[in-house]
């Protein structure tokens, strides 16, 4: 082991390598979830082979969109929650001398390494029985990107020291409980029941189980080769089934065994059964090395759609994050119905609920990968009817979109959650975070604006936008006093506010971001209105029963709502001046990281809602969605007046006030601290970039990676760094390049376009289009305007 890396911790030799060395315990939940290998279907935890649940080790499966429904009780109260599962594990592989012990873990040497270009997870260890036989172990995995239901593992034992019989034990595993996230333990964990196990007449092993709380199936499948066994047998469990495989072995000849398991669910299409399907896939399965060479081909595919060209020493990070992008949302999840997981499907953190973190998400795809975008966008839309739902529950009109979702769009947020630092439940108001359907709306807007696909617009996005913009007319209610609109009783993005100090009513009214964004929605709608064909949108407005009179009353709530000030910046929300300010320097010197400070003054008997201070980037957020030019002028639409200088001291007042509890918090400050501090720019990407790959949230990407983040940090080179926005069917640019950065270039797809290449650098932007039979596009940059044709290539000074 290098005298630089510690046991356990990783390290990049290439930018496209993340290798551990050693083991450390404490470390191997956060191995698992970055060394985890995906394909959109089906997402396998890096854990190793041997190895079983144990509070060191967690070998979690998860099948993209594949939730169960039950319930616990907490503090006597009944409460439900929907979990992504932890699917039946396919990975149980070990061995022995004939006579020895099972090998259990861990090595007595061992070396992991993620190759990220061809998706393969690669593990090189020396494993020493307690009779001193020494046994080389390799072992390549990979979930396959060509043939998204096969997972495959190949083992190759040598021999060091030693010559006789070896054992080697494959099995499937069905006996699995969600039991991957700390805080969850002691509600209800046991989503699967075994059904069925079993050996096929072709000698294939299967597994069979049903969701506890729903009809969902889950069938799994496993062929095991290897040349020269001289028995092979089986033993069967409820639940479990395995081969039991002899070879003869000899000192320093490798022997190499290849498992190839299928998986299917009820869920999946065109199949008569989920076993059925499994097994007739796993008997036709190709050899490991033929199924690996096709799997890389499709990485090498999607390695040239996703390439970024930068001159800095973060690309390893850069490739790690665009990684896990696209092993959790591909090709294959478009027909899945699923919408993109918060953390992955990595882990069970959050159970694996949508939040609003496709806001930072489709804002990368949009230009990379639009038809994977569209397919979150109709996730959204198949459940306009269950966000009406939640509105009229709320004696509201329109689609109230939920802060957490799941399988049927209902909200999934819960009603309680533990602070394990005092140990008390506490009641969650989660939910109230409205502005979760404004983002939903600005997705369907900017993939609009990216792709042009008004046939999109007017099949289902429109009709969200509209049903949203109806809720937040709906939701605002008129303030004689001020001449003004209001909305009340939500919450921000910053989340640590959920209530006044000096009421007992949950929520807070009139959050600055919210109240815009509700404006900004309330203004597209008549926009999307506007692109749509006459008799399209005389079709959807008698759908949706919308007359003039109600559009008249948008438009008035629009330019109306009201939005709070307070010495010369952005109020996060009404009443927020009224706030105590915290001891900063008191706090940080007793707690050396306060980024669950919402947790820390719970635990002391105070409560963050007396503070004026921030989890996360809330009124921020304005100017990380919209141009400082947008910004002033959604402001000045509302009727404030908004200077230049608004943006710098808004953002240097909440940055002072800000404990970057979520990742998602220096995604947004480094984007919006572009305008006025590069190099602080830069530091914040810096973080939020290696954020996964340090555990900066300290232990939580164990639970699944920061989804919302990874993508965030990519598009701040994509986007901000260049200053590109796609809005008045044009490309803009206006970059701004950090002091450390001197050159990116990057290939987008835009408009039809699947050949659109920016290169920017200190004193030049150029742009080029591939051939093709698509339309000029037409560049806007600090005031120039230029519409490149296909095959042309374009060069601005800046």
């Amino acid at each position: 082991m290098g005298a630089d890396q510690a046991a356990g911790h990783p390290d990049m030799p290439d930018p496209w390598t993340l290798r551990y060395r050693g083991f450390d315990p404490g470390e191997e939940g956060l191995r698992e979830a970055l060394c985890a290998v995906g394909n959109g279907y089906v997402v396998s935890r890096g854990a190793a082979p041997e190895s079983v649940a144990d509070g060191i080790h967690y070998p979690g499966t998860y099948v993209a969109g594949c939730y169960d429904r039950a319930a616990s009780t907490v503090l006597g109260n009944v409460v439900t929650n929907e979990d992504l599962i932890n699917c039946p594990n396919w990975l149980p592989l070990t061995f022995r001398p004939v006579g020895g012990e099972w090998f259990t873990g861990p090595p007595a040497e061992q070396t992991l390494e993620l190759d990220l270009r061809r998706g393969v997870l690669i593990r090189d260890a020396v494993v020493e029985d307690g009779h001193g036989r020494r046994t080389r172990l390799v072992q390549r995995r990979f979930a396959s990107q060509a043939r998204p239901h096969l997972l495959a593992l190949e083992s190759t034992f040598t021999p060091e020291n030693w010559s006789g019989l070896l054992e080697v034990r494959s099995a499937l595993d069905a006996r699995v409980a969600n039991t991957g996230v700390a805080r969850y333990r002691g509600l209800a964990e046991r989503h699967l029941v075994p059904v069925g196990q079993g050996v096929d007449e072709y000698g294939l092993l299967w597994v069979e189980a049903e969701a506890a709380g729903s009809p969902l199936r889950i069938a799994l499948s496993a062929r095991t080769d290897t040349d020269g066994a001289s028995a092979v047998a089986t033993e069967r469990h409820e639940g479990w089934a395995a081969h039991l495989i002899t070879v003869p072995a000899e000192r320093g000849r490798p022997v190499t065994v290849e498992k190839t398991a299928a998986l299917y669910t009820s869920r999946d299409l065109a199949v008569e059964t989920p076993l059925r399907a499994c097994l007739l896939l796993a008997a036709e399965a190709a050899t490991f090395e033929e199924l690996l060479s096709e799997h890389v081909l499709r990485w090498t595919e999607l390695w040239r759609r996703c390439r970024i060209d930068a001159d800095f020493d973060g690309t390893g990070p850069l490739h790690l994050n665009l990684f896990h992008l696209l092993q959790t949302y591909t090709e294959h999840s478009v027909d899945l119905d699923v919408g993109v997981p918060a953390r992955g499907l990595h882990g069970e953190a959050y159970r694996g609920h949508v939040f609003w973190d496709e806001l930072f998400v489709l804002r990368l795809l949009n230009l990379r990968f639009p038809e994977l975008a569209r397919a979150v966008l109709r996730y959204r839309h198949r459940r306009l009817d269950a966000a009406r739902r939640l509105a009229r529950g709320a004696g509201l009109r329109g689609a109230m979109y939920p802060w957490q979702s799941a399988s049927d769009g209902r909200e999934e947020s819960q009603q309680l959650h533990l602070n394990p630092l005092s140990g008390r439940w506490l009641p969650d108001h989660s939910h109230l975070q409205r502005h979760v359907g404004s983002a939903v709306a600005y997705n369907v807007w900017q993939y609009y604006q990216a792709t042009g696909d008004r046939d999109f617009l007017a099949e289902a996005g429109a009709e969200t936008l509209l049903e949203i913009a109806r809720f937040w007319s709906s939701a605002a209610t008129h303030d004689r006093d001020r001449g003004r609109w209001s909305i009340r009783g939500v919450l921000g993005p910053d989340e640590y506010h959920d209530a006044y100090p000096w009421t007992d009513r949950p929520g807070l009214d009139d959050n600055a971001y919210t109240n815009v964004l509700a404006s900004w929605v309330l203004a597209r709608a008549q926009d999307a209105l506007d692109v749509l064909p006459g008799y399209r949108r005389d079709e959807l407005c008698e759908r949706l029963g919308l007359d003039a009179l109600e559009l008249d009353r948008w438009q008035d709530v629009g330019r109306h709502l009201h939005v709070p000030f307070h010495e010369g910046v952005l109020s996060q929300f009404d009443g927020y001046e009224r706030l105590a300010e915290l001891d900063w320097a008191a706090y940080r010197a007793r707690y050396p990281d306060l980024r669950r400070l919402d947790r820390i003054l719970e635990a002391e008997g105070d409560t963050v809602n007396r503070y004026k201070a921030s989890k996360q980037a809330d009124a921020l957020m304005l100017w990380f969605l919209f141009s400082a030019r947008e910004v002033r002028d959604l402001l000045r639409r509302l009727g404030y007046p908004a200077h230049h200088e608004l943006l710098r001291r808004t953002t240097g007042y909440y940055l002072r006030r800000t404990v970057h509890g979520s990742t998602l918090s220096s995604v947004v400050h480094s984007w919006v601290l572009t305008r006025s501090d590069r190099r602080a720019s830069w530091r914040h990407f810096r973080d939020t970039l290696a954020a996964d790959l340090r555990d900066s949230q300290h232990g939580t990407t164990a639970e699944g990676v920061h989804l919302g983040a990874m993508a965030g940090a990519v598009d701040l080179l994509q986007r901000c760094y260049t200053g590109l926005e796609v809005r008045e069917d044009a490309l803009w640019l206006d970059p701004r390049l950090p002091s450390a950065l001197s050159r990116l270039e990057l290939d987008l797809r835009y408009r039809g376009h699947w050949g659109v290449t920016i290169s920017v650098e200190r004193r030049t932007v150029t742009v080029s289009l591939r051939e093709d039979r698509q339309d000029p596009v037409l560049i806007r940059l600090r005031g120039t305007e230029a519409a490149v044709r296909p095959g042309e290539t374009r060069r601005f000074r800046l």
